[in-house]
């Protein structure tokens, strides 16, 4: 059955691109920009199993995302519900049609090996939020099994002092709630080993896709500041879904 289900739901995804591209590439040779790349994204995380909820309210101005990171599903998601471009690690770029599909969402490629690259990076991502596409940032820097918050990288969020228009910063928690860790990507598993083991699972995955509350950048001191503001709203999310309620454990 799990070889069926990846059939089934790889035909999905092809159907959902071929569906999307053709009118994606019309909207950018006529120099428009393309509504399609998050539908897309939309279809295809529900093409691999992923049933999205939303709690809370996007920022309905300008905004920069700034999440936590269990696995690629991630992506579609956010990038579904928002359509935001995402900043991304530069290896990605490479990779086999992803790296362009990637790239066709306005996809920012950065660096974290390269020394004396971040000024450069911190100009690109300047000039990408000069639109008025969400951006999104997986602060951690790698995905996590979803237990707790590794601590945020506040290198990039440099980019917000002061930002180059005015935005507010919108912490989001995602979260797959009991699947977590059976869909997690994290340690040593290649991508395309969890890609196969979460295309082959049984049922449909729950996911919500919580924006908590946003804030703005000119009232804090420095990007470590903006970084544990934005991760002390995000555990706090992630402990209380992890809580257990007053039901559970009141004695019977």
């Amino acid at each position: 059955m799990a070889s069926i289900r990846r059939l089934l739901r790889i035909g999905a995804l092809v159907g959902g691109l071929l569906a999307c591209l053709i009118p994606h590439l019309v909207w950018r040779a006529c120099r428009r920009r393309s509504p399609w790349p998050p539908r897309f994204l939309a279809l295809a995380a529900r093409s691999v199993g992923a049933r999205v909820r939303i709690e809370g309210r996007p920022w309905h101005g300008d905004m920069f995302l700034l999440a936590n990171h269990i696995s690629w599903i991630d992506i579609l998601a956010l990038g579904g519900a928002t359509g935001a471009a995402f900043v991304a690690h530069d290896g990605i770029a490479r990779w086999p049609v992803i790296g362009w599909l990637a790239a066709q969402n306005n996809t920012l490629f950065v660096s974290r090996e390269r020394r004396g690259a971040l000024s450069g990076q911190l100009q690109a991502l300047r000039t990408a939020m000069l639109g008025h596409q969400p951006v999104a940032l997986f602060p951690e820097g790698t995905t996590s099994d979803g237990s707790a918050l590794l601590p945020f990288k506040p290198s990039l969020l440099a980019v917000l002092l002061p930002p180059p228009r005015a935005v507010m910063i919108q912490p989001v928690h995602i979260d797959y709630g009991a699947a977590t860790a059976d869909i997690a990507w994290h340690g040593d598993e290649p991508a395309g080993t969890n890609a196969w083991r979460i295309l082959g699972r049984a049922g449909p995955l729950p996911v919500t896709i919580r924006f908590l509350e946003p804030f703005d950048p000119a009232d804090c001191a420095d990007r470590k500041a903006i970084a544990a503001i934005a991760h002390n709203r995000i555990a706090q999310s992630v402990a209380a879904q992890q809580r257990p309620s007053a039901s559970a454990i009141a004695p019977v």
